[in-house]
């Protein structure tokens, strides 16, 4: 009878284990899609840019009016020129080290450090320019489109 009651204990933490290595952690398609929207990673789609940079629209349409967010990833050693965008732009520093300027002269040795964590305003029609240093660096930008961007180096 003993041997009987031990071997069914057995088996229910048999069987419970196999519940709880089958069940796993909880996948984005187990949750309602109305209710939440999930882009891990590996899945989020970056676009490479021409100053160097690498950008990735999680929302709206950043060359038309309206709502938009993107993220920015700042690769090391890259950083843009002297510009301005139309409308103010609203900075979380997500990841790394972003080195940021102002005015229509460059000089990227007088580039100031902004550590991760930090949240800045760029203010719409003033000049300024930015990227990183050492260390890749991502940027979460919020705004209103269109965001253009205009050049205004002094040469």
């Amino acid at each position: 009878m003993l041997r009987l009651m031990t071997m069914r204990r057995a088996i229910r933490l048999a069987l419970v284990t196999i519940l709880f290595i089958g069940i796993g952690p909880i996948r984005a398609a187990d949750l309602d899609p109305k209710a939440i929207s999930i882009q891990i990673p590996k899945d989020i789609k970056w676009v490479s840019t021409p100053g160097g940079s690498e950008q990735a629209v999680v929302l709206g349409d950043p060359s038309k009016p309206g709502l938009y967010i993107v993220l920015t990833k700042w690769l090391p050693h890259k950083n843009s020129r002297p510009h301005f965008h139309p409308n103010d732009r609203y900075i979380t520093v997500l990841k790394g080290t972003w080195w940021v300027n102002t005015g229509a002269k460059y000089d990227p040795d007088g580039m100031k450090p902004v550590p991760q964590g930090s949240y800045v305003v760029h203010y719409g029609k003033q000049i300024h320019y930015d990227g990183a240093r050492d260390e890749e660096c991502i940027l979460e930008i919020l705004g209103m489109g269109p965001a253009t961007s205009t050049p205004a180096e002094q040469k």
